[in-house]
């Protein structure tokens, strides 16, 4: 036992002398001196086989496109050269999306909270050959308006939600068209209420078809809907109330269609799902593979009665694909998968 403790003593001794000794101090802890290594997040390209990484460079960051096999780095774009014509610093990246053949570059910052997450914020576009970047949206749109910009599928518009309605823009002259005009705040086109959010977990109320010829997107109706006054004690001298459309149980719901408008015509059909929008939800819709069908689930208000549908997009007329009944709640589907073949859905 004494020789135990006797080596032991002297292993201790030794480290402190052979190691010398740091004095640690506020300031170090919070310099960063002490941080491990960040990994920073990579966006995967369609393919798989390659990603984005942004990567610390001798004249700032760089996004590159990695090669997965090789990890062979390919410079795409150097932040330093996102800076919006009369500022000095480029701009902040929350997001950003690359067209898949390269072209363009999608930035998402100035962003802005609605109900839990940002969700509203500034687009810009970024042209990787010639390096031109553009804010979207045009002088009328101001600061953290535009919501869930996407690039059509053969890269000459680019769609996003602004005060409710849904707009069309050129990618290469900036010209802008309204798709929808009747948005307000009950009137809400391209995105949802708090109910949507909340119970179903879905903000971005639009979806671009395989062919960038149309777009699907749900709009609400909140009219009657009842508001419930949040008080707000922190942000000013003195509180004030924020109405928030909230139905309660039993209370007026938002009533929910989904349709799709042709974007160069502005034709908007609706799909035909009967009468009570109001008390039913239709939780999940995307366009069914490369069927050109555009498919939808649909709930009632109790939540034990769904049906999934099957639509023309230029009719309207759904075609019934699958329902289910249950004593208790069913569980919307997350995650749709269709089948290449469309012999079947999914």
């Amino acid at each position: 036992m004494k020789l135990h403790f006797k080596v032991f003593l002297f292993f201790v001794l030794i480290t402190f002398v052979v190691v010398p000794q740091k004095k640690i101090t506020l300031d170090k802890v919070f310099s960063g001196e002490f941080s491990g290594q960040y990994f920073r997040p990579v966006k995967w390209t369609e393919s798989g086989h390659t990603y984005y990484k942004i990567e610390d460079d001798v004249d700032g960051s760089v996004i590159y496109k990695i090669d997965v096999k090789s990890g062979e780095k390919e410079e795409l774009v150097k932040i330093n050269d996102l800076v919006p014509e009369g500022k000095k610093s480029p701009l902040n990246l929350s997001e950003y999306k690359f067209s898949p053949s390269g072209t363009w570059m999608l930035i998402y910052t100035n962003t802005k909270r609605v109900w839990r997450v940002n969700s509203k914020g500034d687009y810009w576009i970024y042209n990787i050959k010639s390096k031109k970047l553009r804010k979207l949206g045009g002088d009328e749109a101001a600061p953290s308006t535009l919501q869930f910009a996407k690039i059509d599928p053969t890269e000459k518009f680019v769609a996003y939600v602004r005060e409710n309605n849904l707009y069309l823009e050129n990618l290469e002259n900036g010209d802008i068209k309204p798709l929808t005009k009747d948005g307000s705040r009950t009137i809400i086109n391209g995105t949802f209420d708090w109910v949507y959010e909340e119970e179903f977990g879905i903000r971005d109320g639009f979806r671009w078809s395989p062919d960038g010829k149309m777009i699907a997107f749900w709009q609400l109706d909140a009219e009657g809907v009842k508001d419930f006054l949040m008080i707000d004690n922190t942000d000013s001298l003195y509180s004030y109330t924020i109405p928030v459309q909230y139905p309660k149980a039993g209370e007026t719901n938002s009533a929910c269609k989904v349709g799709t408008v042709d974007i160069s015509t502005g034709e908007i059909v609706w799909m035909n799902v009967g009468d009570d929008t109001r008390n039913n939800y239709i939780p999940r819709m995307e366009w069914a593979g490369e069927s050109g069908k555009l498919a939808f689930q649909h709930l009632n208000r109790l939540q034990n009665e769904m049906t999934v549908y099957l639509a023309d997009p230029h009719a309207g007329k759904p075609v019934k694909l699958y329902s289910e009944k249950r004593n208790e709640w069913i569980d919307v589907v997350n995650d749709w998968m269709f089948l290449k073949n469309n012999r079947d859905l999914f």
